[in-house]
């Protein structure tokens, strides 16, 4: 220890003594004949320079971006013509009768929150038990998540809007989940003391005598506009919940003062731009390359293949990046400006994430919250550890990743399943080994390239069960 003490002093006083040696030096160099304009400086690339501005290199960067791009989409218009449709997804839901069922079933989903509404009335006025409730829960929640599989994969209508209504029916079931989480904590705490708030207003009206006759009519109306249980229970409350935009049930949400009609127009604009945006870019770059990787894909061409991913890799990416801004900023801030919700944290700097759990923490800001809340932290209060409760998470986000791409093709291959679960030692290992600069760049790496991987799979297997499928009923 104090060998190591000793190191550190003389260390500093020898860099004490150079620093100074150099500011004499350059003192007695002032007023030299020489004119001397050379001095102890780094390269701005060097670490020790201290420098960090590389706008212009990032600009160069935009630029370049934007150049290769406009190249790739212009080659993609001499070879294949314009083959942006804006009417085709309407022709495919119109001409197709097995697409209403998908209509049905989004209106159908509206009768499994009345159910639960119903459950937590009785269970508010004690007219069944609590274990009672949990299993009246339990089955209508399941069924929610059932009952519109088994119809897609019996009727088989367009995947497209098969996987819209799915993503419906997993809001609808995860709200639920929450609202029945909140109620039950409720009961709990009115249970076991009373209200808070309740006391509250009593320790308002003992002291009344200290207060003056404003003060007073103050307390009591601000206590008043607070709602307790069981008086949320009412369907006006349960609509807003199944509208607003998060997962998370709360008895009083932060509400703003009033709706900005100019930040409600952009918002609205922006989400009808880059919806069409990404459709006509779907139409016109992803089929015409998912297209001609059938055949490498079937004849198992590696090379082929990785040239395919790559050609894939930048449009997906791109569509991908435009799908965050018009689903969390765009269309979230709609819904939440039209309901004054006042929360609007959607998502967090995950472009800045140094590690893959950094990233799933902050891309998706309302399904974060709820698997903390509602997964998370329950496991880790019966005593789970935390390993266990992250893979219970991870886990239960592949089962919904499967379960909105599997049903609509009607195939179980597990891509996306296997996908998600390993991303957890991903994230071991981005966190325990990677960090800084080179986490952030395995972060990026692994959302360019993930997705069209992903996709190749389940193209390959799609294209295995319908032409070879099809080839061998035929013969």
């Amino acid at each position: 220890m104090k060998m190591a003490t000793k190191r550190a002093l003389h260390r500093t006083s020898s860099v004490n003594k150079v620093e100074e040696m150099a500011r004499e030096e350059k003192k007695a160099r002032v007023w030299m004949p020489d004119k001397p304009i050379h001095r102890h400086t780094d390269s701005l690339f060097s670490t020790s320079s201290g420098f960090t501005n590389y706008r212009g290199l990032l600009n160069l960067a935009l630029i370049l971006l934007v150049l290769s791009n406009t190249r790739l989409f212009l080659e993609n218009l001499i070879k294949y013509g314009i083959l942006i449709n804006p009417f085709v997804y309407m022709e495919w839901f119109i001409d197709e009768p097995y697409n209403w069922p998908n209509v049905l079933l989004t209106l159908s989903v509206s009768v499994f929150p009345c159910i639960s509404f119903g459950i937590e009335c009785a269970l508010a006025k004690d007219w069944i038990s609590d274990k009672t409730g949990f299993f009246l829960h339990t089955i209508n929640n399941t069924v929610l998540l059932v009952y519109p599989a088994v119809i897609i994969y019996i009727k088989h209508p367009n995947p497209v809007f098969s996987a819209f209504t799915l993503g419906i029916v997993t809001i609808v079931f995860l709200k639920m989940i929450s609202y029945g989480h909140v109620n039950y904590w409720c009961r709990l705490h009115l249970r076991n003391g009373g209200n808070r708030l309740s006391r509250r207003r009593k320790t308002v009206s003992a002291t009344n005598d200290t207060h003056s006759d404003s003060e007073k009519t103050i307390e009591e109306k601000n206590l008043g506009s607070v709602i307790v249980y069981p008086k949320n229970l009412t369907l006006s409350d349960l609509c807003y919940f199944l509208c607003a935009p998060t997962l998370c049930y709360e008895l009083n949400f932060p509400r703003s003062a009033r709706i900005r009609k100019r930040f409600l127009a952009k918002r609205m604009l922006e989400m009808l731009f880059l919806t069409s945006l990404m459709l006509g870019l779907v139409q016109q770059w992803i089929v015409p390359t998912v297209n001609n990787s059938l055949k490498p894909l079937s004849e198992m061409d590696f090379f082929r293949v990785m040239e395919r991913l790559l050609k894939l890799a930048v449009p997906n990416h791109f569509i991908w990046l435009i799908f965050f801004y018009c689903m969390f900023h765009s269309m979230l801030n709609v819904s939440a400006e039209l309901l004054r919700f006042g929360d609007r944290e959607f998502y967090k700097d995950w472009w800045n994430a140094e590690n893959v759990s950094e990233f799933w923490q902050n891309w998706n800001i309302p399904v974060h919250r709820w698997a903390l809340r509602h997964v998370y932290k329950p496991l880790l209060r019966r005593g789970t550890s935390k390993m266990v409760a992250s893979l219970a998470v991870f886990v239960l986000s592949a089962f919904f990743h499967e379960y909105l791409v599997s049903i609509p093709l009607r195939m179980f291959k597990v891509w996306a399943f296997m996908g998600m679960v390993m991303q957890m030692p991903l994230a071991y290992i981005s966190s325990m080994f990677f960090r800084g600069k080179w986490g952030n760049i395995i972060v990026w790496f692994s959302l360019i390239l993930g997705q069209p991987i992903a996709i190749f799979a389940y193209v390959h297997d799609y294209y295995i069960m319908t032409v070879t499928g099809g080839a061998r009923a035929t013969a």
